[in-house]
């Protein structure tokens, strides 16, 4: 008996781009030439392009209206115009090997500090062996959320911001926000997560980028 033929089917991929408000027009017209047009949808979770073989983008506005919505003719100039005002983001972005803080308008920081401080990985070593590296671990953990929290406080108290980016290791940047030397800025709102690589210079510079911009999200056609 013949084996069954394998299935064609494969999951759509997705993937996530970040597009400046000033370049999101051009975006979507790219978008259109490759997938045949599209129609718009405007639901709970953005603006979402259908397009006509199948594929989907989703545009997420970088931050709220808060009573301040965008200008255009239509949902998409409306959303270009909302990500290009020029609103204050305080950025954290921790992760166990170093840390990246910054204050960004308009995609460009204001004030930044970015450095290294190491956290021990976990160890498949047992008994005493293992509760000793435990310790150290978390030990390590402690100090790094200490030290960030400490330069975070100190970067962020340079320029006023109203938001809060999170990013990287979100357990670690959840301890580092809910530290007492950041009381301050604990219950400012908090944007879309960003999920970045060890944060050195370049990644919070490009950080900073992202989080000014309209998120988007594409979805493949099934294939």
């Amino acid at each position: 008996m013949p084996a069954p033929a394998a299935s064609t089917n494969r999951q759509p991929s997705v993937r996530t781009a970040f597009v400046p408000g000033i370049r999101l027009a051009g975006w979507v017209e790219r978008f259109a030439a490759a997938h045949g047009g599209y129609v718009l949808r405007d639901d709970d979770d953005g603006l979402r392009l259908i397009a006509a073989d199948g594929a989907q983008a989703l545009l997420q506005a970088p931050w709220p209206a808060d009573g301040r919505p965008g200008r255009g003719a239509d949902a998409l100039e409306r959303l270009a115009s909302l990500a290009s005002q020029p609103r204050r983001l305080g950025l954290l972005l921790v992760r166990r090997g170093g840390y990246g803080i910054g204050v960004a308008s308009e995609g460009t920081l204001l004030a930044s500090k970015a450095g290294t401080r190491y956290v021990q990985g976990r160890t498949a070593a047992g008994g005493q062996s293992q509760q000793r590296f435990a310790r150290r671990r978390s030990n390590q953990a402690d100090a790094l959320v200490e030290a960030v929290a400490s330069q975070a406080a100190a970067v962020f108290a340079a320029e006023p911001f109203e938001y809060v980016v999170p990013g990287g290791d979100r357990t670690l940047a959840d301890l580092v926000l809910a530290d007492p030397a950041l009381k301050a800025y604990f219950r400012l709102p908090r944007l879309a997560y960003l999920d970045v690589a060890e944060p050195k210079a370049a990644v919070l510079k490009k950080a900073a980028a992202d989080a000014c911009s309209v998120r988007v999200t594409v979805s493949d056609a099934p294939g």
